[in-house]
């Protein structure tokens, strides 16, 4: 068995799929930096020795994920593949190791990016962008529960029993994020542009402030807003 060595450095909020139960979708680069993106992870059912931090590298047994056209798509051998974790790269020197991997190729052109996306023989489907302002923090609000369909067939499929039942160990899904996060921003020739925020930290960032203000979703949604859009932008945009 042939393993791949990656590091990690996107890992989503968990989602709901019909097929697959709860899965999470992570990306990152591997030795020869390129990026890669691994479907389907059914993280938070990985033994504790398997659940990798961002910029940790792993190791774990790949193949090209066929139902997925993108070059950069693999997903793990089997749902059961174990994930070997390895060494994390810290933040020392103002993220220097991290950038040495990370900012190889940066985007600052919103138009070159689609151009790329498009193109069938680059197919450009993950990278690295800098914007050159970043305009607005969005918050807006969406359905707070899970597709009924999707649960239905979850529950279906555990009834039946699959590769993710554990009857000694109940497994209940993730709680929905009831808002969509954004960035409104800008690229080097002023093209405003709106994209999600799909991070892991963002939603367990909301959770806990939820319950640090014992529910008070708007105090919770503020101290977000505080975080991604008092501080964040300026360090990242600043910084890169």
């Amino acid at each position: 068995m042939s393993l791949t060595k990656v590091l990690i450095t996107v890992k989503t909020y968990p989602a709901i799929s019909g097929k697959y139960d709860e899965l999470v979708c992570t990306a990152g680069f591997t030795e020869n930096g390129n990026w890669i993106r691994i479907y389907p992870v059914p993280f938070r059912k990985k033994s504790y020795n398997e659940q990798y931090r961002k910029y940790e590298w792993i190791e774990l047994d790949l193949v090209k994920n066929k139902s997925d056209f993108r070059p950069e798509s693999f997903r793990p051998y089997s749902i059961d593949s174990k994930i070997i974790r390895g060494e994390f790269i810290d933040t020392k020197g103002n993220w220097l190791k991290r950038k040495e991997i990370v900012l190889k190729n940066v985007y600052t052109n919103l138009d070159k990016l689609i151009k790329e996306a498009q193109n069938k023989d680059i197919c450009t489907s993950l990278a690295v962008f800098k914007p050159s302002k970043i305009i607005s923090f969005n918050v807006t609000p969406v359905e707070r529960e899970w597709d009924k369909k999707k649960i239905a067939k979850l529950m279906a499929s555990r009834d039946q029993g699959n590769l993710f039942e554990h009857p000694e160990d109940p497994f209940e899904v993730v709680n929905k994020l009831p808002y969509k996060f954004t960035y409104t921003l800008l690229d080097d020739l002023g093209k405003k542009s709106t994209m999600m925020i799909e991070d892991w930290e963002i939603g367990a960032l909301y959770w806990g402030l939820v319950k640090k203000y014992n529910g008070n979703e708007d105090k919770a949604v503020e101290d977000v807003r505080k975080k991604y859009f008092g501080h964040c932008p300026t360090k990242c945009v600043n910084e890169i």
